[in-house]
């Protein structure tokens, strides 16, 4: 005579056990996934942990797929596998994302160090150019004339037109265009600048 044998029987039970209690939790028994919990619960927990290798996020993984177990009880097909291996199967994708998480997250705080850090020297080596530039520009327009030195500083750092530097300076425009144009070549050839 065939008995069912009791779930509470030593060991793991039987896979047409499991079936059926598969088929009660999809079905929203709690009973039965409180039954499917106590049999599963320890082989995820198992392999989880020896992808995930901290304790508790093995507990929090553990947690994740019995919920997942419980939420697709229905899509469950016996004919595909047990349920062991169902369950198995859930919990290794689980703690493999989890895995692959927890790097994808690590390389993200990595990067954004490596970013934080290059910017701030780039930020420094920018501001010490700058710094340098302007010291060679002060230097290069000491020496200049009085006039060329005003007329260069009125149109470049005033933004003032040709004719407002010569109104500015009570210079006839022409005078005021060739000190710039002198001045301008003389500014280049201190600082380098090759054409």
């Amino acid at each position: 005579m065939n008995r069912p044998v009791p779930l509470d029987a030593p060991g793991p039970p039987p896979r047409h056990a499991l079936d059926e209690v598969m088929r009660k939790v999809a079905q929203g028994d709690q009973q039965a996934f409180a039954t499917l919990y106590d049999a599963l619960a320890p082989t995820v927990f198992g392999i989880v942990i020896r992808v995930v290798r901290d304790r508790a996020q093995s507990e929090e993984v553990t947690q994740e797929v019995m919920i997942d177990l419980w939420r697709q009880a229905a899509r469950y097909q016996p004919a595909a596998g047990s349920v062991t291996a169902w369950a198995a199967t859930i919990a290794h994708r689980r703690a493999v994302d989890r895995v692959r998480s927890a790097q994808a997250a690590t390389d993200r705080e990595h990067a954004q160090a490596a970013r934080e850090h290059t910017t701030a020297f780039d930020e420094v080596a920018e501001q010490v150019e700058t710094r340098l530039e302007s010291e060679q520009v002060r230097r290069c327009l000491r020496g200049l004339t009085e006039l060329q030195r005003q007329a260069v500083t009125l149109a470049y750092y005033g933004g003032l037109t040709y004719r407002e530097v010569a109104e500015t300076l009570h210079t006839p425009l022409p005078t005021i265009k060739t000190r710039m144009r002198d001045g301008l070549i003389r500014l280049r050839d201190c600082m380098g600048v090759t054409t």
